[in-house]
């Protein structure tokens, strides 16, 4: 399998990481709503949804590194618009990509099955609650509360990452956008 990034992939990766870059500052205002009326553990109901670019722009392109690209792409867009989360968020980006990557990885980057793109999610949101178990000393909390947000975390990476991503996927592809990338490819041979 090339693992080389044609120009027309790398301009998709770069287009998912700005698109979602701007979905991402929006949702943040969302998640405050949240925030102000819910509590703390709203983050984790939302933080599914900032994990998407890693899983659509995989599941389009289908090849390494793909997955961690676009998530720190999107991170550094967003800086680059003035996130107030500032540098530290290309960070996040980064654990989060990698996060969605290892699960392409063990697949060898050849299955991108909902099952897989749900995994996925759930491989970005083990590794960012890794993360933000570190940054903001998740160890001072009730453990009981830690296991509920853990699991809420993962929840929210299955559905808002995993299965809104292939429904974004499904839609892009619908369109004809996607013609003579893997994706397609892959399309169709399957039905040769």
């Amino acid at each position: 399998m090339p693992s080389a990034w044609t120009l027309r992939e790398t301009l998709i990766v770069a287009v998912l990481g700005a698109v979602f870059a701007v979905l991402y500052l929006g949702w943040v205002q969302l998640w405050l709503i949240a925030q102000a009326v819910f509590g703390a553990i709203s983050m984790d109901v939302f933080m599914g949804f900032w994990f998407i670019a890693s899983i659509v722009a995989a599941a389009i392109i289908r090849k390494p590194g793909v997955a961690f690209g676009a998530e720190v792409l999107a991170a550094a867009v967003q800086v680059l618009l003035g996130s107030p989360a500032g540098l530290l968020l290309i960070v996040t980006g980064m654990v989060q990509g990698a996060g969605a990557e290892l699960v392409f990885a063990l697949t060898r980057w050849r299955n991108y099955s909902l099952p897989v793109l749900m995994a996925a999610g759930i491989g970005a949101a083990v590794f960012s609650f890794v993360y933000t178990w570190i940054r903001f000393d998740y160890a001072a909390l009730a453990p009981g509360l830690i296991v509920v947000m853990f699991v809420v975390r993962c929840l929210s990476g299955a559905l808002l990452g995993g299965l809104l991503g292939y429904y974004v996927v499904e839609a892009l592809y619908r369109t004809g956008v996607l013609h003579g990338l893997k994706i397609d490819d892959e399309r169709r041979a399957a039905l040769a």
